[in-house]
């Protein structure tokens, strides 16, 4: 029994390390050596030859029964998976540590610039040449001028470090201020109003009104500051008297006397109709007090929050399903959804240029829905402006709703919806692209996409902005002066649009006709300290080539003492026949001794 037990383990081992067939091992009578083990070949797996021959150092049993070896598996290092310790140290050994500088760089240098997606992207880089590639795109995404050897847009940045370091230290390096912070970020504001000792403080009725007296704060006001908005105030509080001032959402914390009973009233505390523990039991962002306007400040706390939120962070896009349109070219399946869009220029300074842009939506294309007696549509819209180097230089997201009572509706379809948004951007080639989505048919989209010249305006040569034929033109409230839907300067202009820039806009004429343009760098003449232009204004009949109209105008007349001049004009159109016309426009300086003329067709119906 012994015997038997013996065979078979010995003919066990032979099959599995393939050293017999499985025919042969049954037959095997003799005692035969056991083969060695071979050498482990390049896959580093142990194998037995099974037609190896006997060798002397073989061992056998008594009894002649052979063993075979054991044969030991072995993965392939090569194809099994790490573990999480081999993971982290082979990343180590792909990506080598941020250098001091990269570090610095990223941490100090383009902190307050530098976005999510880019930050990500530059620390999953594995070497300093691919970091040093990135910093290289990083500037040369922002460059205004891509073609120029030169950087203005990194030389200006680095320059509003070394003013922050400069003049916003205060136990920090100025750049780690929120004063530092907001420079480097948006510039220079157009005012600051500098309260460097507080002291007394009269305060404006929209923080309650009354004396008090404060800490050292400043206001910081912009004009615009892109993809947040216009007059944009900013406030920074020295409560600690130290020179560190920090950017405050709550406008009474300059007030030194808030904590003081019976001292620093506001306007409604000193007549008794409040008190001052009402400032800290209303909760709320602020603890202004009451006043004559505390209710509608009151209503502004969520702008308040959105502007701050707007400053410390890049603005999210509302509209992703357009997104797609524009980032990713997604293709338009749905049915279409046709649109029109008109480009203006007009000069704010050299290096600025303010661009309308308006949008037609025919109302017959938007879908209505009705309840309760009124059929409303609505529109998203998403706009983005691009440099040639694919820099984003504007974004613009809104929603339009169209609205009517059910039994005008039909007149309503027959009319058009405008759209209108002006973009400050600097001289150069952009592209525009305009996404819109009929939200109560969402698979109607419509996509319109362009290249754009934005004019440089330079000091020494005569030029104008566009000239803008409108359906409407009034000038407007002194309130509402260069703010506001279609106001540019002290005028409400609605202009008239066209599909494209071959068509010529039309009017009926029970219309008026109404043109404006602006006129830049007049000569003043040394004397006199005038300028001395003559403007010209001449309306053709295309078909026939006869003037309709013709009229002369002098610059001294309008503005005497300006480099500026703006002209706005309004005709009746009744007078004449339907036909294609043409306004032009021409200006003949007489100190400078240039000219420059601006024209555009119309169709009178």
């Amino acid at each position: 029994m012994q015997r038997f037990r013996l065979i078979v383990a010995g003919m066990c081992l032979a099959v599995f390390a393939g050293i017999l067939p499985r025919s042969a091992a049954a037959q095997q009578t003799q005692a035969a050596p056991a083969a060695t083990t071979s050498a482990a070949p390049a896959t580093g797996t142990a194998t037995a030859s099974p037609a190896a021959q006997p060798s002397p150092s073989d061992q056998s049993s008594p009894d002649g029964v052979v063993k075979g070896p054991p044969t030991v598996e072995q993965p392939d290092p090569l194809k099994r998976q790490l573990s999480d310790a081999e993971k982290i140290r082979q990343n180590k050994a792909l990506h080598q540590e941020l250098s001091v500088e990269d570090k610095k760089w990223l941490n100090e240098d383009v902190v307050y610039i530098i976005t999510d997606d880019e930050e990500k992207a530059f620390k999953s880089l594995s070497n300093e040449e691919e970091r040093e590639n990135f910093k290289e795109q990083f500037w040369l995404r922002r460059n205004p001028d891509p073609d120029s050897p030169d950087n203005e847009y990194r030389d200006e940045h680095y320059a509003r470090i070394a003013y922050a370091n400069e003049h916003f230290a205060a136990g920090v390096p100025g750049w780690r201020t929120d004063r530092g912070h907001m420079y480097i970020a948006y510039g220079k504001p157009d005012s600051i109003d500098s309260h460097p000792s507080g002291g007394q403080y009269e305060r404006p009725l929209e923080e309650g009104g009354g004396n008090t007296s404060t800490f050292p704060f400043e206001i910081w006001h912009y004009r615009y500051i892109e993809g947040i908005g216009e007059n944009i105030d900013i406030e920074f509080v020295d409560s600690c008297q130290c020179g560190d001032y920090h950017m405050t959402l709550d406008r009474s914390e300059k007030d030194a006397l808030k904590h003081v009973p019976g001292a620093g009233a506001t306007l409604y505390e000193e007549e008794g109709k409040s008190t001052k523990a009402d400032r800290f039991s209303g909760g709320g962002l602020e603890q202004l007090g009451d006043g004559p306007l505390a209710p509608s400040e009151n209503n502004k706390q969520f702008d308040r929050l959105e502007q701050y939120a707007k400053l410390n962070a890049p603005p999210a896009i509302k509209f992703k399903d357009l997104d797609a349109y524009i980032s990713d070219h997604k293709i338009l399946t749905g049915p279409p959804f046709p649109f029109d869009v008109r480009t203006d220029f007009v000069k704010v300074t050299n290096d600025t240029v303010l661009v309308p842009l308006t949008i037609q939506i025919n109302n017959r294309e938007i879908t209505f829905n009705s309840k309760d007696g009124a059929s409303i549509g609505t529109v998203n819209i998403l706009g983005r402006v691009t440099s040639i180097s694919g820099r984003v230089a504007q974004t613009f997201e809104d929603t339009v709703t169209v609205s009517s009572p059910d039994d005008l509706l039909e007149q309503k379809r027959s009319s058009a919806s405008l759209y209108w948004k002006a973009l400050p951007l600097r001289p150069g080639r952009y592209k525009v692209d305009i996404v819109i989505k009929d939200v109560n048919n969402t698979d109607k989209v419509g996509y319109w996409s362009r290249g754009m010249e934005v004019p440089k305006y330079d000091d020494d040569r005569l030029s104008a902005s566009s000239l803008i034929l409108a359906n409407r033109m009034e000038r407007v409230p002194s309130k509402q002066i260069g703010a506001g839907n279609f106001v540019i300067g002290n005028t409400f202009i609605w202009p008239s649009v066209s599909p494209n820039t071959i068509t010529p806009v039309t009017f009926t004429r029970s219309q008026n006709l109404n043109f404006w343009m602006q006129i830049y760098n007049l000569g003043i003449d040394d004397k006199s300290k005038q300028n001395g232009a003559t403007i010209q204004y001449v309306i053709t009949n295309t078909a026939t080539n006869a003037s309709v109209l013709s009229l002369t105008e002098l610059t001294n007349k309008l503005n005497p003492n300006a480099d500026q001049v703006t002209l706005e004009k309004s005709m009746p159109l009744a007078s004449l026949q339907p036909g294609k016309y043409q306004v032009s426009i021409t200006v003949n300086d007489g100190v400078s001794n240039q000219q420059i003329a601006e024209s555009a067709d119309f169709v009178v119906e």
